[in-house]
């Protein structure tokens, strides 16, 4: 989907509009905004430890082991979402503090970091819903556009889409491997990567290893040669349900964010040679955001307000809800759309442009007609 390009004037007005509400936000930066991460970094550590030691207790009780799979999920969920993607996205590189340093942050997941600053943060964020550049779109598994050409596997990509949910981790670790074609496909030619097709694959299986260890090794032996070798069982599969919880929540957030009915697709063509206020538009156009409550919002990393992570992806997040009004009134006054709508709503919009797009466009061509 393109829409039509606003003026060159309209555009140029639009950035300055936009960069004046990011310098002043950009300005409060300070202790508050570290306050507020390194409150959200004592609550995940919270839930991460008291929820591996409630699932202990489940030796007594189950209700116990469950108690404590919710809070190791939510755990999760903040690791990777207000902490993990927004520190390395180096929002809070100022604050000089190694353990939130975008270089050398390491996330619960078995994502490699390195690999998602280069996927996401400079590809993604760089490519937004270009055709052929952005592998987000879709994540190379959904055919969520007629700019992808239709071929029968498309058929079952709802059940693909759920399949993902369930393995999103797994999915995203394994995303800039299946773009280089290593292991599935013929390889890709080196040269393309500023590391060695080798040097992925180490990097890839390293993550893996350690995060394999940690959930369904080491915690599980632990607690298994301590209470008996029933528990080993019920620790492996609290922290196999607990990363399931993170993996459904975190794919359902980035999909509403990505993926809704009125998102755009760009061709390289339309990019070419963009100005910065082109560039603002095309990131508003190929997002989107979503209402609900504060907690809402926390556990969803901010990642509800899509649109100005896409505009600003270096300020910190915790600015966002702050800064979300004065875009929307922005938009507004330029005459351009601004996509908003409830978590549900917006997800039901997702789950029928994954539907619609699974059909070949004669049939659904047929289906209008009808």
């Amino acid at each position: 989907m393109t829409t039509h390009l606003p003026s060159a004037e309209t555009l140029e007005s639009f950035r300055e509009d936009l960069d004046a509400i990011r310098d002043e936000a950009m300005a409060k930066v300070g202790e508050e905004d570290a306050k507020y991460i390194r409150r959200v970094v004592r609550v995940q550590r919270f839930l991460e430890l008291g929820g591996r030691a409630v699932m202990v207790a489940g030796f007594y009780h189950w209700a116990w082991w469950l108690v404590g799979v919710v809070m190791l999920g939510c755990a999760k969920i903040l690791d990777n979402m207000e902490i993990g993607h927004n520190v390395m996205h180096g929002q809070y590189d100022w604050m000089n503090d190694p353990h939130l340093n975008s270089r050398t942050f390491d996330w619960d997941n078995v994502c490699d970091g390195k690999s998602w600053r280069r996927t996401h943060n400079y590809e993604h964020h760089t490519y937004t819903n270009i055709i052929g550049k952005d592998r987000d779109f879709g994540y190379d598994t959904l055919r969520l556009s007629d700019d992808v050409k239709w071929k029968g596997h498309y058929r079952w990509q709802l059940l693909r889409m759920f399949i993902l949910m369930t393995t999103f981790q797994w999915a995203v670790a394994y995303h800039e491997l299946f773009g280089e074609r290593i292991f599935i496909g013929k390889r890709r030619p080196e040269g393309k990567l500023p590391i060695s097709h080798a040097q992925l694959i180490k990097d890839f299986f390293s993550k893996v290893r350690r995060a394999v260890f940690r959930d369904y090794l080491f915690y599980p032996a632990v607690v298994g040669i301590v209470l008996g070798w029933p528990m080993f069982f019920a620790i492996l599969a609290g922290n196999l349900a607990a990363n399931v919880i993170r993996n459904v929540w975190a794919n359902i957030i980035i999909f509403c964010g990505h993926f809704t009915e009125d998102v755009h697709t760009f061709d390289m063509g339309e990019c070419e040679n963009e100005s910065r206020g082109q560039w603002y538009y095309r990131q508003i156009l190929g997002s989107s955001n979503m209402e609900g409550s504060k907690l809402m919002h926390i556990m969803s990393g901010h990642l509800s307000r899509q649109v100005e992570h896409h505009l600003f992806p270096d300020m910190p997040s915790y600015r966002y809800m702050e800064v979300a009004e004065k875009v929307r009134a922005t938009c507004r006054k330029h005459g351009i759309p601004y996509n908003t709508g409830s978590l549900w709503g917006q997800y039901s919009t997702v789950v029928a442009r994954v539907i619609k797009y699974s059909r070949p466009p004669k049939a659904r061509e047929q289906m209008a007609n009808a």
